[in-house]
């Protein structure tokens, strides 16, 4: 099964990437934009499922700074 985690920095945590591409984006001609947050995807096929959260607790994320989110798709491309 695929599986994709989006990991992200918690709410009240510094996203420092995010501040730098929600200052450049006006100097492009984007003003309409706010509130930018960059993250991670990691995308991953595993046999069971079950275990991912686990996987991001002990390795993908950190669960001090990040939140992560499991979307699971199956074979033809349905999002669970």
């Amino acid at each position: 099964m695929k599986v994709r985690v989006l990991i992200r920095p918690k709410a009240g945590i510094l996203d420092a990437q995010g501040q730098t591409v929600e200052r450049a984006l006006p100097a492009l001609g984007f003003d309409d934009v706010r509130n930018v947050h960059v993250g991670r995807l990691v995308e991953l096929e595993v046999d069971n499922p079950a275990r991912v959260a686990e996987m991001c607790e002990r390795l993908l994320a950190n669960p001090l700074i990040e939140d992560y989110e499991i979307v699971t798709a199956a074979a033809d491309g349905a999002r669970t």
